[in-house]
């Protein structure tokens, strides 16, 4: 009899024992979609990987990533993560060349035939050289042609930038160096009355989508970025594949 109860008492012990292995295995399957409010890196540091050209399946050649740095060179196209995202905060840093000209894309959807027929864009832009920056709805910081930012944000060129944008159901905010310099809301009434007051009124499906890409543009200009990193916020559906 006490052997008996022995011999059931270690099946219990090897059983549980099973059982852990099982769920520590099963652990990092139910880690990988990342909760609401933990940072995921979009950018290894050394590779493009997760990272494709607007109209291409591969990044242009003109993208380089090395040192914890991407580059872009300019002149071969738009860059843009293979995910697509809702509700999100995506943080990064960026400096550009002398006169230099980038953006930031978010909410972008492929197919048009241009990226920025659909996405919103915060500006990248070396203020101080470029014409752009004469234009507070084009200067740094800037929801491109809609939104402005005020002035005496941005560093000079050949410093790092940062900067945050907060996409949360309509409402969006940039951020650049830590301050508040957008804030809108897509599809209000304000947001209607000023695309079709801008060049975007052209293309009916311009921030028409809530889910959509990360995109770097392509302006011809040596640009650099580093640190970048996306976390989901609440009520978030997480990362989305559609190459």
């Amino acid at each position: 009899m006490k052997r008996g109860k022995t011999q059931a008492r270690l099946a219990a012990l090897a059983a549980r024992a099973l059982l852990g292995c099982l769920l520590g295995a099963s652990a990092p399957l139910l880690a990988a979609e990342p909760a609401a409010g933990s940072w995921i890196s979009l950018f290894d540091g050394d590779t493009l990987h997760g990272w494709r050209g607007y109209h291409d399946a591969e990044p242009a050649g003109s993208w380089e990533a090395s040192d914890g740095v991407l580059y872009g060179a300019g002149g071969q196209g738009d860059l843009m993560t293979v995910a697509r995202y809702a509700d999100f905060e995506l943080a990064l840093e960026w400096k550009v060349s002398a006169g230099g000209n980038s953006g930031i894309f978010y909410l972008a959807m492929p197919g048009l035939p241009a990226i920025y027929q659909g996405a919103p864009e915060m500006q990248v832009l070396d203020d101080a050289g470029h014409r752009d920056g004469a234009d507070a709805l084009t200067s740094a910081g800037a929801a491109y042609g809609l939104y402005a930012a005020p002035r005496g944000v941005v560093r000079p060129a050949g410093s790092w930038n940062q900067v945050r944008i907060r996409v949360l159901g309509n409402e969006v905010e940039h951020w650049l160096n830590g301050q508040r310099v957008v804030r809108y809301t897509l599809g209000s009434a304000d947001w209607r009355a000023r695309v079709r007051a801008s060049k975007f009124r052209a293309w009916p499906d311009y921030g028409m989508s809530r889910r959509g890409h990360i995109g770097l543009q392509d302006h011809g200009d040596p640009v650099w970025y580093r640190h970048l990193r996306l976390r989901p916020l609440q009520g978030a559906m997480g990362p989305e594949y559609n190459p």
